[in-house]
């Protein structure tokens, strides 16, 4: 079935990608903050989130069946320096949302997380409680709780995405290989890790669990935890780039960042038992990274 689609955040990575992937099969509003954006197939207007009055105005202008909320304040240094900034962010618009969703019968997808525990233990599932060693990773547990209160109807995603980036905001993939073939030393770290997941199959595993009518926390992540470094090294492999330029380093040793855990990595198998498929391999995934550039739709999104 057809739907309407808006997604938050509208000029951000994800939702870029994530109306590329769907435009063929849905009407997809990107709703953004200043920026215009210019995607064939795909509205853009600028919408006001600040209360939930605004919300329901946007909502009752745009008439989405499934509102897809990614927008927030991602930095996590940002979100140490200006605590406040990041809570009306990343709390209080999730929630504005939530209740203006659960009022008009709008699917909510709320996009959360993978930096929320601070234990040194791989895959762990959504019933693990949550442990944030940081003000951002505080602020997104406290919107997860926030948003299910609102409307226990919501579908929370705990991911972590790369993709094509725009041209005003490069991906760590695209860093990455930027510096690859720049043949520009660049340091990743041996000692996080993770299981990211393309921005495309993270879209369309979404939509197949709000098909399901899935609600509640699903992780969203790619089948395989590989440390950071070996994600680069991953990437130079399949774009067919010399390695060397990549350099192993260590977060414990970064003493001038905010901490950061080091294990990140999320079981995905509530939502592989529900779908009954699995949610696809890094190595699938950068394959279909590069195939994007062949298809030219890398070259859509960087020239935005």
């Amino acid at each position: 079935m057809r739907r309407k689609i808006l997604i938050t955040g509208g000029a951000g990575l994800l939702a870029l990608n994530w109306a590329q992937s769907v435009r063929d099969r849905h009407d997809v509003v990107l709703g953004t903050h200043r920026r215009q954006v210019n995607l064939a197939g795909v509205e853009s207007r600028q919408l006001d989130l600040t209360s939930e009055d605004a919300v329901l105005r946007a909502i009752d202008d745009v008439q989405p069946q499934w509102l897809a909320h990614t927008a927030g304040l991602t930095s996590v240094e940002a979100c140490e320096k200006d605590p406040e900034l990041a809570r009306q962010s990343n709390v209080v618009m999730p929630m504005n949302i939530a209740k203006a969703c659960a009022r008009r019968g709008v699917k909510l997808i709320h996009i959360s997380t993978d930096h929320l525990f601070s234990l040194a233990a791989p895959l762990l599932d959504e019933s693990h409680p949550v442990s944030p060693m940081n003000t951002y990773g505080k602020t997104k547990a406290e919107a997860e709780v926030r948003v299910l209160e609102a409307d226990p109807q919501a579908l929370v995603v705990r991911t972590n995405f790369y993709a094509w980036g725009p041209s005003y905001r490069q991906s760590f993939s695209d860093a990455i290989l930027t510096a690859l073939q720049e043949r520009r030393p660049y340091t990743l770290f041996q000692d996080v890790f993770y299981n990211p997941i393309l921005c495309e199959p993270l879209a369309l595993t979404i939509h197949d669990l709000v098909e399901r009518q899935a609600n509640g926390i699903f992780h969203v992540v790619a089948d395989e935890r590989l440390s950071k470094h070996d994600f680069g090294l991953r990437l130079a492999q399949h774009f067919e780039l010399d390695a060397a330029p990549l350099r192993a380093g260590r977060l414990a040793e970064q003493t001038s960042l905010v901490r950061r855990p080091l294990e990140m990595s999320l079981s995905n198998q509530k939502a592989r038992q529900l779908l009954g498929r699995p949610l696809g391999s890094v190595d699938e995934q950068i394959e279909r990274l590069k195939k994007q550039r062949e298809l030219k739709l890398a070259r859509e999104v960087q020239a935005l």
